[in-house]
């Protein structure tokens, strides 16, 4: 126990958490009777809330988005299974890619033709994928929730002046009061991120699945350490910049799912501009705020070293996603539609034009062999999901 309380007292050190000349006791709650410190006690809240946020999430998608995507027509069925074959499902099992060295002793093992190993094997795959309904409900309540805490973060920040002003984050700290408002922002948002953080792992699988994770982890982090650095207003910032551009993502995705594609073209359009501007535009004059500015103003110590350190991770994965963006942006314009997306449904390669393009020539030729059809969804936001569709239909004609 001492030993603990050893290295809490070691690592909570006000000489690496608090500017010089600061104790924990100067900014603890009730310490001065005209500020109202943060209380890193309130950190607790968004754990429950959490729960809360899934079971409105839950709830939503169950009894109100799930029926408005069937009304649109959306498909909730998943294609037809693979047959049960033992040592395939066993292989299968050990890793989702088949391995072509593998084909030769699973076809004497099997009795089966590599063609029908490989056509098992699609379908299989194609079976482990959610179908076009439910990543619908997901995008829709991102959608929603984006949106909602875009209009209550800039409601909440509109009469405070650090939002006109970025160098009004550093004055007067650390001793700067916490609003009733700026509470509620900063844990409900804390809330979604640590529902997202737990449902990430049962909800559709993306390609960049480890990013988004340690994305969660880096704000959840960023927040708590701002809660109890007392540095809410540079976080409050950093919140409302990074919902706006998710809105549009979200609403060109559903709206791709709901087959509304010069829509989603137009929504994906409007999402490349804001993201540029909010996410490599606003928010490097945050960073720029945090680096240059506030060392003029404030006497540096070690804990805002780190703070500003996590801003620029994710200043980082902002460049990253921006070169995948624009690099769908230069497919598109070539092709003449979207082809892709920025957080592929699955593990696959982002685009794949030369599939996308035997595909188009093999529907043609299919025409007037079949009237079966699944949703192609090809060249648009999501484009991964639609080669999964693209797969099942194809493997359907096959077989008949």
């Amino acid at each position: 126990m001492d030993i603990l309380n050893e290295f809490s007292n070691v690592f909570w050190s006000t000489h690496i958490w608090l500017p010089p000349n600061t104790t924990w006791a100067d900014i603890a709650p009730g310490s001065r009777p005209d500020v109202v410190h943060a209380n890193y006690k309130d950190l607790i809240w968004p754990i429950p809330f959490a729960a809360v946020v899934m079971l409105v999430r839950y709830t939503l998608e169950r009894f109100w988005i799930s029926p408005v995507g069937k009304s649109l027509g959306i498909r909730s069925s998943r294609p037809k299974k693979a047959a049960n074959v033992p040592i395939l499902e066993k292989t299968y099992g050990k890793s989702t890619r088949l391995d072509k060295k593998k084909l030769v002793p699973l076809s004497k093992q099997t009795d089966m033709s590599e063609r029908e190993i490989e056509r098992w094997w699609r379908l299989r795959r194609a079976q482990d994928k959610p179908s076009t309904l439910v990543k619908f409900c997901e995008n829709t309540w991102r959608c929603i929730y984006y949106l909602y805490s875009f209009i209550f973060g800039v409601i909440v920040l509109w009469d405070k002046p650090w939002f006109w002003d970025v160098k009004s984050c550093w004055y007067g700290y650390p001793h700067q009061s916490i609003s009733n408002d700026i509470w509620w922002y900063y844990m409900i948002s804390m809330s979604f991120y640590w529902s997202l953080t737990g449902t990430q792992f049962f909800d559709v699988k993306r390609k960049d699945f480890w990013q988004m994770f340690i994305h969660h982890m880096v704000t959840l982090l960023l927040m708590s350490l701002s809660w109890v650095c007392n540095l809410h207003r540079v976080g409050s910032l950093v919140l409302v910049v990074h919902d706006c551009a998710d809105i549009f993502l979200e609403a060109a995705k559903l709206t791709k799912y709901a087959k509304y594609q010069k829509l989603c073209d137009a929504i994906f359009a409007i999402f490349t501009v804001v993201w540029i501007v909010t996410r490599l535009g606003f928010y490097p004059r945050i960073i720029y705020s945090s680096s240059v500015e506030a060392p003029r103003i404030l006497p540096m110590f070690p804990a805002y070293y780190i703070f500003n350190s996590l801003l620029l991770m994710l200043l980082v994965l902002h460049v990253i996603w921006t070169y995948m963006i624009l690099k769908i942006v230069v497919d598109s314009l070539q092709k003449g539609l979207m082809s892709g997306d920025i957080r592929s449904s699955d593990s696959e390669d982002l685009t794949d034009s030369s599939g996308n393009a035997r595909l188009t020539n093999g529907s043609a030729r299919s025409k007037n062999k079949s009237n079966s059809s699944a949703p192609s969804d090809k060249g648009s936001v999501g484009g991964a999901g639609s080669r999964a569709g693209a797969r099942a239909a194809t493997t359907e004609r096959r077989e008949e």
